[in-house]
């Protein structure tokens, strides 16, 4: 019912009594001390502000304590003796837990993805454990610590994550906490802290050479753990091995330019002794042995494993959203765990995918951009010399960009190479763009974009895996789309298997459910195979394991053998084809008849 004019105007004037407002401005008092509201006018006229920051400036590194974490523990450890080679103190945060979560969905907004809950909140719950157990004010942590993280504008919510950590923090007590944030678009560049974080050559090459390493070792240990005869074996090695590796990376001296001569350059022409560092460092990091040899130790002690590869095992490729398929906690469920608990090998996705296809997005975009020019830079149609040298500026950028890719590539095989080659090198992105753009288009941008599609075919239809095993976080937009793409997916490649599973704080027990019911089809899918693959082979299974014990080589993790056979996916079945065709070549005769002729 519409309300006349004289009617309003005389609740105005009752509203406009002394009484009432005196009334009404106790309740908003009250509602202020009670729940944090805020009466407060606003200015419309005022623009938002970005909180201020303090400085993080070269004269704290020394008293100052950078954290980090939401990687994988191996990742994060190497890392750690990176930045401490550099004259970082460090502290690495634990994995986050459930506890985790609920700090975070108590300190922060509503309607956050799960990676914010579970990284904000394991952060407010380590301060609270230097304030409460280690008995540090809150003054003293906030001009002791730093938290380093990445950030990035874009279609989901990761692009608000800055401002979710401050309020969290605010809420918590800890207002005023430092945050350096990495931008995911535009490179390793650092807001407003350059001085305390000193991103150089040298970081980067050291941050690159952590990632690289910790994918290899993940990929590697997880190919080992799934066969292992002795449970636990492979993860005592892996923790001395990594203890070694952080010790050596710790260690590590950069390459630089010293002496009289490298004095006197710098003296005379600056820029030149620049470049000249530079180069050297660039050199210095694709042809010494300073990590490949440690690394070839830590393999050797890998290969003293003794493992038994004639056990039919799923193989379960892991992809998804960028936080849940590479965190190992709560977060995604203890996922990785569980599948190995449940007799899976799995496959797990590297970071280096991740900096593969932010080249890639560099690359396409140059070369689509060909010939378009905004502003007042657009050189007319008979500007010919204008027009030459914008092609060759961009032709140059994608020269650039290729090269770094070629290295980024060659630094990573390289790895592979000395850590036993185990690891598959990083997938062609051309090749990704080509598989998925059918279903996904290429150019649409936000989480992965188009590489979850991809990723689903090319590891299923190149016989790399049994399952694919899809996490992301509950609501991530990005992934959504891409699960909505992976039905036609599907329906294409009717023998594919496909689980999406959305993670969040709570909800463990269900998702297991439905992963147990999905690896229970992989599973079969891989014991038929290993059963047709012996019924073709003129030895049985006994005879099989009886040469393989004979053999001390063929129970070691690094030894190779061919995977070429068509149709063929599971470690065990295209073992047993080898560990076959050596008895043959060794002329001994099978106890069992030999298959007839098809």
């Amino acid at each position: 019912m519409a309300i006349s004019t004289e009617h309003r105007s005389s609740l105005l004037n009752v509203i406009n009594q002394p009484q009432v407002q005196s009334l009404l401005h106790e309740e908003r008092q009250r509602l202020a001390a009670e729940e944090g509201a805020s009466f407060a006018a606003i200015n419309v006229e005022k623009h938002f502000q970005k909180p201020y920051e303090h400085d993080f400036t070269a004269d704290q590194r020394p008293h100052t304590t950078l954290l980090f974490g939401g990687l994988t523990f191996r990742h994060e450890y190497l890392l750690k003796g990176v930045l401490e080679s550099q004259g970082y103190h460090t502290a690495v945060l634990p994995t986050p837990n459930t506890d985790s979560f609920q700090l975070g969905k108590e300190y922060g907004n509503n309607g956050q993805c799960n990676p914010t809950y579970f990284t904000v909140g394991n952060l407010v719950h380590y301060l609270q454990h230097l304030r409460d157990d280690k008995g540090m004010s809150v003054q003293e942590i906030i001009d002791s610590y730093i938290f380093m993280t990445a950030g990035a504008c874009g279609p989901c919510r990761f692009g608000m994550y800055e401002a979710e950590y401050r309020l969290a923090l605010r809420n918590a007590g800890f207002d005023g906490f430092r945050v350096v944030l990495f931008q995911q678009k535009g490179g390793l560049k650092q807001g407003d802290m350059e001085a305390g974080l000193k991103m150089d050559l040298d970081f980067f090459l050291g941050l690159l050479n952590a990632l690289n390493i910790g994918d290899v070792v993940n990929e590697t240990v997880n190919q080992i753990r799934a066969y292992e005869i002795k449970p636990g074996e492979t993860d005592r090695v892996l923790d001395e091995g990594l203890q070694y590796m952080y010790q050596v990376m710790r260690q590590h001296k950069v390459a630089k330019l010293d002496g009289k001569v490298a004095e006197l350059l710098n003296s005379k022409n600056p820029g030149l002794f620049e470049a000249s560092e530079k180069l050297v460092k660039f050199l210095d990091q694709l042809t010494t042995d300073d990590y490949m040899a440690p690394l070839r130790n830590f393999r050797d002690q890998l290969d003293e494993v003794e493992i038994d590869r004639l056990q039919p095992k799923p193989t379960v490729k892991i992809t998804g959203e960028f936080w849940a398929q590479t965190t190992e906690g709560d977060g995604n469920f203890n996922m990785f765990r569980f599948l190995q608990s449940e007799g899976a090998e799995i496959i797990v996705e590297p970071v280096a995918t991740w900096l593969a296809y932010m080249l890639w997005q560099t690359k396409i975009k140059t070369r689509d951009r060909s010939g378009i020019v905004e502003g007042d830079e657009a050189p007319k149609w008979f500007e010919v010399k204008k027009r030459a040298q914008l092609e060759v500026g961009r032709l140059k950028k994608l020269a650039i960009i290729e090269l770094a890719d070629q290295i980024f590539r060659r630094e990573y095989s390289r790895i592979c190479k000395n850590l036993g080659g185990l690891a598959h090198d990083i997938v062609d992105m051309f090749e990704m763009e080509e598989i998925a753009h059918e279903f996904y288009h290429s150019r649409s941008e936000g989480g992965e974009g188009h590489l979850e599609v991809a990723k689903n075919i090319y590891y299923s239809a190149k016989g790399i895996c049994h399952m694919v095993l899809s996490l992301k976080p509950f609501g991530c937009m990005p992934s959504t789309q891409s699960d909505g793409a992976q039905s036609a997916v599907v329906n294409r490649f009717r023998d594919m298997i496909f689980l999406p599973i959305e993670t969040s704080g709570e909800g463990e027990i269900n998702a297991h459910s439905r992963v147990q019911m999905a690896l229970g089809e992989a599973k079969a899918k891989a014991k038929r195979e290993f059963a047709e693959v012996l019924d073709a082979l003129p030895y049985s299974l006994d005879e099989l394991k009886a040469y393989v014990a004979t053999h001390r080589e063929l129970r070691r993790p690094m030894y190779k053998f061919p995977r070429d056979t068509p149709k063929v996916v599971g470690t065990a079945a295209h073992f047993a084809i080898h560990v076959a065709a050596r008895m043959q070549a060794e002329g001994i005769a099978p106890q069992r008849m030999a298959p007839a002729a098809q």
